[in-house]
C-alpha cells in the first residue's frame, strides 16, 4: 500500500507542482474517510532551497528520508531541461526503484528520472514544450507527448503543471479505489478524470514552407480548406506533374499533401470551436470534413478528445454546442 510519500526538491523548484503533491499526499483528511500518508518534503541540495518564484523553502529532511518512501515524486523546476543533477539524488531514485518503490515526475521533473536512467525502455511524458528535447536527451526513452500521464508501474510521469493532479488522482484511484479518488477530486474542486490528453493544448502554428516551389499552392490550400482536393488538382495548381508535386511537397513541408491538409483542417476547426458559436455541423463544412461525424473522428484521432469536449475546455460549459 502507498503509505510513505516524499517530494524530492531541487533548486528552482516550481511552487505549483510542489503544491499539487502537498495537496494530494500531505493533508490529513481522515475525518472524510480519505487515506493518510506519511509525507515529507526532501531537499537534494541543502536545507534551504530557492524556488522558481523567488522565495525560499526550508526542510529538515535530507536524502536519507527517501530510503523509507513508497513513492518519491519529483516536481518540476527551472532549467531542469539542461541542468546537472546531484548524483546522490539520482542514486536514491535508482535504489528506490530497485527495492520496489515507485517514482513519479511532474512536468519537467521527468528529466531527473531520465538522468537517473529510469526512463530507458519505458514509455513516459512531460510538458509538450519539453517532449522533443526529452526524447533527444534520452534516446532510449519512449516519449509520448500527447498524453496527460504515463503509468509504467514503478515509474510514473506526467505532463505540464495540472497534469500532475491527474497523475496523483490516478495513483489514489489505483491504490484506494474510485470512491477515494472521486472524493479527493471533489475536495480539491477538480475533475476526477479529464478527457483527452495534452495534444489539445499544444500550440501548433500553421507551418510555412522554407522554399518557393509549393509556397503559392500552400497558400491556396489554406484559403480553400472547405474544398475537396486531390494530388492531381494540386499538381495542376502548381504547374507540375503529380509525381513531381508530391516529391517537392514532401521535401519542403516534411509531410504528404493529405496529412498537411488534414492538420490544417483540424487547426481551423480548433480555432472556430474556440472563437465562434457556429455549430459543429457548420464547422465541419467550413473545414472540409463535410459532416460532424467525420470531424469528430479526426478530432479524436488527432487530439484524443471530441469537438464538443474541446469547446467546453476552451469556452466553458455555457458555450453553444451541437451534439456530434
Amino acid at each position: 500500500m502507498l503509505k510513505n510519500v516524499a517530494a524530492l526538491l531541487l533548486g528552482e523548484v516550481h511552487p505549483f507542482e510542489l503544491g499539487v503533491l502537498c495537496e494530494v499526499f500531505g493533508f490529513d483528511r481522515s475525518d472524510q474517510g480519505l487515506p493518510v500518508h506519511d509525507f515529507a518534503v526532501v531537499s537534494a541540495e541543502g536545507p534551504v532551497l530557492r524556488t522558481h518564484a523567488g522565495f525560499t523553502i526550508s526542510t529538515p529532511h535530507g536524502l536519507d528520508r527517501l530510503e523509507e518512501a513508497d513513492l518519491i515524486a519529483v516536481p518540476a523546476g527551472g532549467r531542469f531541461v539542461d541542468r546537472d543533477y546531484p548524483e546522490e539524488a539520482l542514486d536514491a531514485l535508482r535504489r528506490a526503484v530497485g527495492r520496489g518503490a515507485r517514482v513519479m515526475s511532474v512536468c519537467s521533473g521527468a528529466y531527473a528520472l531520465g538522468a537517473a536512467g529510469l526512463l530507458d525502455g519505458r514509455r513516459c511524458t512531460t510538458h509538450w514544450r519539453h517532449a522533443s528535447e526529452l526524447a533527444r536527451r534520452f534516446p532510449r526513452a519512449v516519449v509520448q507527448p500527447d498524453v496527460l500521464y504515463v503509468d509504467e508501474g514503478q515509474v510514473i510521469t506526467s505532463a505540464g503543471t495540472a497534469a500532475g493532479i491527474d497523475a496523483c488522482l490516478h495513483l489514489i484511484r489505483q491504490e484506494y479505489g474510485p470512491d477515494a479518488a472521486n472524493a479527493l477530486a471533489r475536495r480539491m474542486v477538480v475533475p476526477p478524470h479529464r478527457d483527452g490528453g495534452q495534444a489539445q493544448y499544444i500550440e501548433r502554428p500553421l507551418p510555412r514552407t522554407r522554399c518557393d516551389t509549393v509556397g503559392e499552392t500552400l497558400a491556396w490550400m489554406e484559403r480553400h480548406l472547405d474544398r475537396e482536393m486531390t494530388v492531381e488538382q494540386l499538381a495542376a495548381q502548381a504547374h507540375m506533374s503529380p509525381r513531381t508535386f508530391a516529391r517537392r511537397f514532401q521535401q519542403e513541408t516534411g509531410t504528404t499533401p493529405y496529412r498537411w491538409l488534414l492538420r490544417q483542417r483540424v487547426l481551423l476547426a480548433q480555432h472556430l470551436l474556440e472563437t465562434s458559436d457556429e455549430t459543429v455541423d457548420t464547422i465541419a463544412g467550413r473545414t472540409g470534413f463535410g459532416t460532424a461525424a467525420a470531424l469528430r473522428h479526426q478530432f479524436v484521432r488527432s487530439l484524443s478528445t471530441t469537438p464538443n469536449a474541446y469547446r467546453r475546455t476552451f469556452r466553458g460549459p455555457g458555450a453553444t454546442v451541437e451534439v456530434a
